[in-house]
C-alpha cells in the first residue's frame, strides 16, 4: 500500500507536466510531499557549533533531497529544508566542490557532476542559498561559505543540480531512500472516449489517466467521490467539477467487450475509440478531501503484483470538468479581460483580478475594497490561498503561490494580510486575514500566484524562423493541411504590427512578453516559407492567439514580400511604467508665464497652437503645472525604443530627445473632449530616485544611457520647460486632467491599462483645484462612474 501517510516506502508522487506546485513539510499528514517526479530526502547531522543561519546545538537535523524530473535516483534538483521550508540553491558560483559536500550529505560516497540553469526543472519557494563556495572537505553544506540564508539575487531559472556517483556510504541507513522508479507517476490527463467527434479544446471529460512506468494507467473508479473529482480537475486547470454519466461509460465498456469477437467493429464501436483501447488499471482507493491541490496529496493505493484482476467491481475513473468563462466553448477567448460573465455574476464586479502576469492564469494578486483596488501581503501567503484566488477567476488550483513581487509591484493600499484560506472558500473574501498596518508590508512582498490553465494548444498554430535565439523569429503561423496531406503554414504581413500584435504573438507562443513588434525581418530570412496568409491584424493586446484579433478577410498586403513579414523579440520580462498619482494632485497650481520666457517651449511644441498669433514677446500664457513621478514597478528596465545612434539633439535645450513622445498631458470635458493639451518628450529618462537597495543605472550627463530601472522613479519637477498644460485658452467649469505615459505604446509593457492618471479639476478663471487623482484602472466600474460624475461635470459649470 502507498498513500500519503506511508512512511516506509519510497515517497512517490505525480507530476503533472513539468511543474509543481510547492508544498511545505508538514502537510495533511505532517510529513514532506512532493508532486513532480521522486524525490530522495535524507536528514544530516547538524555541526555542533552555531550554524551561518542561525541553528545552534540541538536544533533539528538539516534536510536534504534529491527532486525534478526526468532523473535517476542519484541526481535531481538539490533542495534544502530550513526554517520549516523547502527551498533551492543557486547556481551561481557553483562547483564540483559544492556537488561532493551535498551527494555524502545525501549518502553517496562522491559526487561525478553538477548542473545549472534548472536542468531538471524549476522549484518553487525560496532560494535557500546563492554564492556557495565549499572546499570539498566540509561535513555540511551549512559550513560552507554562502551569501546566507534566503540572501539571493537568482530565480527558479538558476536552480542548481547534483549527479552523484551511484554508491551508498557505508552504513547508511535511511528509510526514504528511492532504489527504484518503477512506481513513479509523472503526468496526469483526461483521454476522450468518443473519437472522430473533433471535439474543439479543452478536453473537459474523460478516463483519467496517470503516466506509470512510461506507459498510460488508469484508476479505478471504487470509492471515487466527487472530491477527487474536484482535485483532478483543478491539476487540469478546471474550477469545478460536475457529475458524470457513468451509465454511458458502462455501456461503452459493455460494447467494447461485444466488439472483442468481431472482425470489423461496427459505427458504434469505431465511435467508441477510447473503451477499446486496452485497460491498464494500477490505482485505487483514492481518497481525497477536496482543497488538496494535486491528486497526490490524496491517499491512494498500487494494485500489487500483475494487477490482473484489477477493478472488478468497477470501471476506470471518469472525470467531467466545467471550464472557466476563459475557455468555455463559445465564450471569451478573445480576450484575458473581455471575460463573458456568468448570470450571477453580471450584477456584482469580480473582487479579485490577476496583474503583470505574461500567461493566462498567473500575476500580481489584487482585491477590490471600498471600491479601490490594492494589493495582498505574502506573509503567510500558501498554495491554499492561491487556488482559492485561481478557482474564483475561473482556473484550476494554484500551480505556484508566489511571494516577494514576483510579479511586480503595485501602487496604492495593500488591503489584506496574513490570508488563510483552507483551500474550499469561493472567494478570497472568505477567507481569515489581518488588517495591516504601514509597518507590516511594503509592495515588495506582494503577494502573486500562478494557476493550472487548461491545454488549448495554441502554441501548436504559431511558430518562429530564423532568430538568434528561441525568443525571436519572423512569425508563422499554421493554416491547416495543405493538398499533400502536410501542414502549411504561411507569414503575416508587417503593415501596421506593433507592440499589442506582438504581445499577443509572444503569448501565445508561450514566451512571455513582447520586447518588439518588427515590420520588416529581411535579415531572418531563412525559410521556405514565403506565402502572406494574414493581414491587417490588430490586436488590443489582451488577447491569447492571433486568431482572435481583428485582420483582414481577405489578404491585402502593400509590401508582400518576405522581407516585410512581421516578426517579434520576445521576454520573459517587461517593465511597466505608473504615476504616482498623489503627487500630481500636491504640487498642481497655475503660472502665468511671460512669452519672451517660452521661446524654446515654443520650438518644441509645448504651448496651444493660439501661441503663434500672440504678441510676442509680449504677454504671457497661463499654464497648469504639475510634478510628474513615474515608477518603474515592473520586472525589466523601461528603455526607449531608439538607440543612442537615432536620438535628436535640441541645441535651444541642450539635451537628447530618446522618444518623440513619452507622455500627453490633456484636459478633458466630461465627455471626452479635449480642451487643452500638452506633451513631454523624453530627453532625458533617468534614474532619479531608487527603493533601498537598488542602484541607480540610468544618468543623462555626458550623452549617457536614457531608462529607468526597475525599483527607481524618474521625477519630472513642475518648474522644467514642458511640465504643463498650457490652458490660456480655456474657460472656467470642470474638467479631468488626464496624464498618459508611453502613449503609442512604443516600448512594450507588462500592463498598459494602468498607463493613464485621472484627476478632478475644478477651474473658476482665476485658480484651480485638482483633487481624486487615481490611476486608470485603480477605482471599481461603480467608483469610476462616480468620478465621471460628480457634480458640475454634466453641465461643465463650477460646483
Amino acid at each position: 500500500m502507498l498513500t500519503a501517510a506511508t512512511q516506509d516506502l519510497p515517497w512517490l508522487a505525480f507530476g503533472w507536466v513539468t511543474t509543481r506546485p510547492a508544498m511545505k513539510p508538514g502537510g495533511p499528514w505532517g510529513l514532506p510531499v512532493l508532486l513532480c517526479g521522486a524525490w530522495l530526502w535524507v536528514s544530516a547531522a547538524q555541526p555542533s557549533t552555531q550554524a551561518p543561519g542561525g541553528q545552534t546545538q540541538g536544533a533539528p537535523k538539516l534536510q536534504l533531497r534529491l527532486a525534478g524530473y526526468p532523473r535517476k535516483h542519484n541526481e535531481g534538483r538539490i533542495e534544502v529544508f530550513y526554517s520549516q521550508e523547502w527551498g533551492t540553491i543557486c547556481d551561481d558560483d557553483f562547483t564540483l566542490a559544492n556537488a561532493q559536500v551535498l551527494c555524502r550529505q545525501l549518502g553517496f560516497v562522491a559526487a561525478t557532476g553538477w548542473t545549472h540553469s534548472a536542468k531538471y526543472g524549476k522549484g518553487v519557494g525560496r532560494i535557500w542559498l546563492d554564492n556557495v563556495n565549499c572546499g570539498g572537505g566540509e561535513k555540511s553544506i551549512e559550513d560552507c561559505r554562502s551569501r546566507g540564508w534566503g540572501n539571493s539575487d537568482c530565480s527558479h531559472e538558476e536552480d542548481a543540480g547534483v549527479v552523484c556517483q551511484d554508491e551508498r556510504l557505508p552504513g547508511f541507513v535511511d528509510s526514504n531512500v528511492i532504489e527504484t522508479e518503477q512506481n513513479q507517476l509523472e503526468e496526469f490527463r483526461l483521454r476522450p472516449v468518443v473519437s472522430h467527434a473533433k471535439r474543439p479544446l479543452p478536453v473537459t471529460e474523460g478516463i483519467v489517466e496517470v503516466r506509470h512506468r512510461g506507459s498510460w494507467a488508469q484508476i479505478c473508479d471504487e470509492g471515487w467521490s466527487s472530491r477527487n473529482s474536484r482535485v483532478v480537475c483543478g491539476m487540469l486547470g478546471f474550477p469545478a467539477e460536475k457529475k458524470v454519466n457513468r451509465n454511458f461509460y458502462k455501456r461503452s465498456k459493455r460494447a467494447a467487450k461485444a466488439a472483442k469477437g468481431r472482425r470489423r467493429p461496427g459505427p458504434r464501436q469505431r465511435r467508441l475509440w477510447g473503451a477499446r483501447q486496452q485497460l491498464n488499471v494500477r490505482l485505487h482507493s483514492v481518497a481525497c478531501a477536496g482543497p488538496e491541490v494535486h491528486l497526490s496529496l490524496c491517499s491512494w493505493e498500487f494494485y500489487k503484483g500483475n494487477a490482473s484482476g484489477a477493478c472488478r467491481g468497477g470501471m476506470p475513473a471518469v472525470v467531467s470538468c466545467l471550464p472557466g468563462p476563459l475557455f468555455a466553448p463559445g465564450g471569451s477567448g478573445g480576450g484575458l479581460q473581455k471575460r463573458k460573465r456568468q448570470p450571477q455574476q453580471a450584477q456584482q464586479q469580480q473582487r479579485v483580478r490577476l496583474k503583470g502576469g505574461a500567461k493566462p492564469g498567473e500575476g500580481r494578486v489584487e482585491v477590490l475594497k471600498d471600491g479601490v483596488w490594492g494589493t495582498v501581503c505574502d506573509d503567510r501567503w500558501g498554495l491554499a490561498s492561491a487556488s482559492v484566488v485561481c478557482r474564483e477567476l475561473g482556473f484550476g488550483s494554484a500551480k505556484e503561490a508566489l511571494t516577494g513581487a514576483r510579479m511586480g509591484q503595485g501602487m496604492g493600499q495593500i488591503h489584506l494580510n496574513e490570508v488563510q484560506c483552507l483551500g474550499s472558500e469561493k472567494s478570497l473574501w472568505n477567507c481569515p486575514s489581518r488588517n495591516i498596518t504601514q509597518e507590516d508590508c511594503k509592495h515588495s512582498e506582494d503577494a502573486a500566484v500562478r494557476c493550472n490553465v487548461p491545454y488549448m494548444g495554441y502554441e501548436t498554430k504559431i511558430r518562429l524562423s530564423g532568430g538568434r535565439s528561441p525568443f525571436e523569429g519572423r512569425i508563422e503561423v499554421l493554416l491547416g493541411p495543405g493538398r499533400n496531406g502536410s501542414q502549411r503554414w504561411g507569414l503575416v504581413c508587417g503593415d501596421g504590427w506593433g507592440t499589442l500584435e506582438a504581445m499577443v504573438a509572444c503569448r501565445q507562443l508561450g514566451l512571455g512578453f513582447a520586447n518588439h513588434g518588427l515590420q520588416e525581418t529581411w535579415y531572418w530570412d531563412a525559410s521556405n516559407v514565403t506565402e502572406m496568409v494574414l493581414s491587417g491584424v490588430k490586436c488590443t493586446g489582451h488577447e491569447m492567439t492571433l486568431s482572435h484579433c481583428a485582420h483582414h478577410s481577405t489578404v491585402s498586403c502593400r509590401k508582400t514580400g518576405t522581407r516585410f513579414a512581421a516578426g517579434v523579440i520576445c521576454s520573459e520580462t517587461a517593465s511597466d511604467l505608473l504615476l504616482h498619482a498623489p503627487l500630481v494632485q500636491e504640487t498642481a497650481y497655475i503660472e502665468d508665464r511671460p512669452l519672451h520666457m517660452l521661446y524654446c517651449a515654443a520650438e518644441e511644441n509645448c504651448l496651444s497652437s493660439s501661441a503663434q498669433n500672440a504678441n510676442w514677446p509680449y504677454g504671457h500664457r497661463r499654464l497648469l503645472r504639475f510634478s510628474s513621478q513615474i515608477h518603474n514597478n515592473g520586472r525589466a528596465d523601461f528603455r526607449p525604443k531608439a538607440g543612442r545612434h537615432s536620438w535628436v539633439w535640441h541645441e535651444c535645450h541642450g539635451h537628447y530627445h530618446s522618444m518623440d513622445i513619452f507622455t500627453h498631458y490633456d484636459l478633458l470635458t466630461p465627455n471626452g473632449t479635449k480642451v487643452a493639451e500638452g506633451h513631454k518628450a523624453s530627453f532625458c529618462l533617468e534614474d532619479t530616485e531608487c527603493e533601498e537597495e537598488v542602484g541607480k543605472r540610468y544618468e543623462c550627463a555626458n550623452f549617457g544611457e536614457q531608462g529607468i530601472t526597475v525599483g527607481c522613479w524618474d521625477l519630472y519637477r513642475h518648474d522644467i520647460d514642458c511640465q504643463w498644460i498650457d490652458i490660456t485658452d480655456v474657460k472656467a467649469g470642470n474638467y479631468i486632467l488626464q496624464v498618459v505615459i508611453n502613449p503609442r505604446q512604443e516600448v512594450a509593457e507588462s500592463d498598459f491599462t494602468n498607463n493613464a492618471m485621472k484627476c478632478n479639476c475644478k477651474y473658476d478663471g482665476h485658480r484651480i483645484w485638482v483633487h481624486s487623482c487615481h490611476i486608470g484602472d485603480a477605482l471599481s466600474e461603480e467608483a469610476n462612474r462616480r468620478f465621471e460624475q460628480y457634480p458640475g461635470q454634466l453641465n461643465n459649470q463650477i460646483v
